[in-house]
């Protein structure tokens, strides 16, 4: 079968990681840290994918912006504490690794610093994989489609040819936005029901479920048949 995508572009955080609760746990300690009222678990998790500013501006409405940097540096003393330690999703590391073997080009579009996204990308042992990367310090918060424009540019492969996978409606907007097809997974930041409201092609419940969609797509050739899949983040 003809593949349907030439490039596969791929959130990272609740899509790739399974670093949804300590990303709002950070968060919510940092606040109490600066002694402010920290949002609750379900709008701290909202945020993710939209880059730490807009996001606290998300949370926080009514904090003074000059106290942006002390409660971003607070937040990463609290995130990095923890990250070291953060598993990939069941089967998240085989199916990227079966895809770049089958000939796909791979990208990440992320909520992440540029250095968070590499010391993802050094603790999962995936670097090597992706063709391309843009990250929020780099480009404009989702869903602004910038991110996604970057990396189509960089791999010179046109939005009808692209295929973004995320856990967010910020993601599912992302692509939309950019005139690209977009599936999405359940066991990240956002609900099924918020991200079906979005209309992507599918919404999996799992990297098993993706993998097999992949496959009936195209997307893996000799690679499609799913051999026993160990957890990848132990």
């Amino acid at each position: 079968m003809d593949r349907r995508f030439d490039l596969i572009v791929f959130d990272w955080d609740g899509t790739v990681m399974d670093s949804t609760p300590h990303i709002a746990e950070s968060l919510r300690a940092a606040c109490v840290e600066l002694g402010l009222v920290p949002p609750s678990l379900e709008e701290a998790s909202w945020i993710i994918g939209m880059g730490l500013t807009p996001g606290m501006q998300r949370v926080l409405p009514d904090l003074d912006p000059a106290e942006y940097p002390r409660l971003s540096a607070a937040y990463r003393r609290h995130f990095l504490a923890g990250d070291h330690v953060l598993p990939l999703f069941p089967g998240m590391a085989e199916l990227v690794v079966a895809l770049a073997q089958a000939g796909n080009l791979l990208a990440v579009a992320t909520g992440k610093t540029r250095l968070g996204l590499e010391r993802a990308f050094e603790q999962s042992g995936l670097r090597a994989h992706f063709h391309a990367s843009c990250c929020a310090d780099e480009s404009f918060a989702k869903p602004n489609p910038a991110m996604l424009f970057e990396v189509m540019d960089r791999t010179g492969v046109l939005p009808t040819r692209t295929l973004m996978i995320g856990d967010t409606s910020h993601d599912l907007q992302m692509a939309a936005n950019a005139g690209v097809a977009a599936v999405a997974v359940s066991y990240g930041a956002h609900g099924r029901e918020e991200l079906e409201a979005f209309a992507p092609h599918a919404v999996f419940d799992s990297a098993h479920e993706l993998r097999a969609w992949l496959a009936r797509a195209g997307q893996l050739g000799r690679f499609a048949i799913d051999a026993p899949l160990r957890d990848a983040g132990t």
